[in-house]
């Protein structure tokens, strides 16, 4: 199990759950402000906000709470100051952590981040301590069950991908961030469903855990996914399939 596609797997397992207690809304909604914000609120011209209204639509968030949010990051809406920022740090077993925050007091959210950290033996790092260890690139998730080898990777890496990866169950394709609308749009033409399309930072090695490093480290995930000031978590970790299933037993 390595960190970046089985947690978002466990994740979607998840949504549900998630989904009532309304926190899919919540950071989505903050990304579309910051995103508007930095970039401006036509999405044909700002990929950032394309990919965030892309997320909010997945979710079924109505159109009027996405244009309100744009509006709020462009300043037509009055909103709350919203400041963003990364923390880096470490988990379990000396597991890198990105942590990317989105937030109104950042005093709150530091004492915040730290509690939940020390209270999964994680703890923060200083700034530059991991990020080298990770690379932005286009990241999508196919199952196996659902999609041709084949044609799938004939169609990534006619359209610009960089990788098709395999595991025991799901494909992946990697793009660079400048090509990922190519592939994503290409794979979409064709008919082909994905499991998850985002734009990320995917690890160059990863830390495998076993078990009570690997269960505290998904502990420690969840609760920063918790966090309504978090907006995505990145980690090295790799836990074997095995170990997995037994934890989750």
């Amino acid at each position: 199990m390595s960190g970046h596609s089985k947690w978002s797997t466990i994740k979607r397992k998840k949504g549900v759950a998630d989904a009532r207690r309304g926190k899919i809304f919540t950071k989505l909604i903050k990304e579309i402000i910051v995103a508007a914000r930095m970039g401006g609120g036509d999405p044909e011209h700002n990929p950032r906000l394309r990919q965030a209204i892309a997320a909010a639509k997945s979710e079924n968030m109505p159109k009027d709470n996405i244009e309100r949010a744009i509006k709020k990051g462009t300043g037509e809406l009055a909103g709350e100051t919203l400041e963003e920022f990364t923390y880096e740090g470490y988990g379990p077993g000396g597991v890198a952590l990105l942590i990317d925050l989105v937030t109104d007091n950042k005093k709150r959210t530091a004492a915040e981040i730290r509690h939940i950290l020390s209270k999964h033996n994680g703890n923060l790092g200083e700034s530059g301590c991991v990020s080298w260890m990770f690379e932005k690139k286009g990241y999508l998730l196919f199952s196996k069950d659902e999609v041709e080898e084949d044609k799938l990777i004939e169609i990534a890496l006619e359209n610009g991908a960089d990788d098709v990866k395999e595991t025991d169950k799901e494909y992946e394709v990697i793009t660079s961030p400048q090509e990922f609308e190519n592939v994503k749009k290409a794979i979409e033409e064709a008919g082909i469903n994905y499991q998850l399309a985002e734009i990320t930072m995917i690890p160059q090695s990863t830390v495998k855990l076993t078990g009570k490093d690997a269960e505290q480290m998904l502990k420690l995930m969840d609760a920063l996914e918790e966090s309504d000031d978090v907006q995505k978590v990145y980690a090295n970790f790799d836990i074997p399939d095995a170990e997995l299933e037994a934890l989750n037993k």
